[in-house]
């Protein structure tokens, strides 16, 4: 309940002010976040899974992250999340005819340090994104990327390797 009440207060603030009232917030609601992690305002965070924002991370307005209590989201120091990027940490297996949304599933999610996530990008569970890697805007990424790639589509694949 603490998290849902937390959330209305982060959504009516200016949507990129007040970056310190916020962390207080955000680990009021027992998120780990870095002391000089920035998080904008206009997103939600859903359940009550753990969550890590690395030194020096930003995160876009209208970020929205799914928790679960068995699958944290871990996102590494200074990395920029594009405005409303979504994180996902549950799913569910393929079920009968009768219910096709079967049992439901719940998988970890790392973004490594670093990277750049553009704007509108899906993560599900499972993702591990590796350091200073790029996920081009609107691309939904389903599984591992390596690290210093730059990754693009639906589900994301590597187009280049970084210098």
């Amino acid at each position: 309940m603490i998290r849902h009440l937390l959330n209305i207060l982060l959504w009516m603030l200016p949507p990129t002010r007040l970056f310190a009232l916020r962390r207080t917030c955000l680990r009021i609601m027992q998120l780990d976040v870095s002391a000089d992690a920035s998080v904008c305002g206009g997103g939600w965070i859903y359940g009550p899974g753990a969550i890590h924002i690395g030194q020096g991370a930003w995160i876009s307005p209208g970020t929205l992250m799914y928790t679960h209590v068995d699958a944290p989201i871990r996102i590494e120091a200074r990395c920029d999340i594009g405005p409303f990027v979504r994180i996902l940490t549950g799913g569910h297996e393929i079920g009968p005819t009768e219910r096709r949304a079967g049992l439901g599933t719940a998988r970890p999610v790392t973004i490594g340090m670093g990277c750049w996530i553009g704007a509108s990008t899906t993560i599900l569970g499972g993702a591990t994104i590796g350091a200073g890697t790029i996920v081009a805007a609107g691309s939904i990424v389903t599984g591992d990327l390596p690290p210093g790639v730059l990754a693009a589509g639906v589900p994301a694949k590597v187009k280049r390797t970084l210098p």
